[in-house]
């Protein structure tokens, strides 16, 4: 069993940046991506970034290309989503997701995850 704990979340102000990140422990070996998704309150899960896991192949979401960035570290078994000149529509709790099966496109949907961590808010104030 996989488990993912984010951490990083907070309140910041508009254009302000914050950094997430997500340690995944327990039976990790078959990881094929790992992702963040949002939800802000009355508002469907969405996707906002993902990174495979063999390689580095990056997937963001048109709202937050050029200002977020994700990236992992295989040793620590972690990936981080720094999210810059962040605005007050990016307000949502943030999940951690990670999938256990090969796709050859994109992981931009919640059904390719199968694990997900307990999500943390992130607040941005204008």
């Amino acid at each position: 069993q996989v488990q993912l704990v984010e951490s990083g979340g907070g309140l910041v102000q508009a254009g302000g940046s914050l950094r997430l990140s997500c340690a995944a422990s327990g039976r990790t070996f078959s990881r094929y991506a790992m992702g963040w998704f949002r939800q802000a309150p009355g508002k469907e899960r969405e996707f906002v970034a993902a990174i495979r896991w063999s390689g580095s192949t990056t997937y963001y979401a048109d709202s937050v290309k050029g200002r977020f960035t994700i990236s992992k570290d295989n040793a620590a078994n972690t990936v981080s989503l720094q999210m810059n000149s962040l605005k007050p529509e990016d307000t949502a709790v943030y999940y951690c997701a990670s999938s256990h099966t090969y796709y050859g496109g994109t992981y931009d949907r919640r059904q390719q995850y199968d694990r997900w961590g307990q999500g943390t808010q992130v607040t941005v104030s204008s």
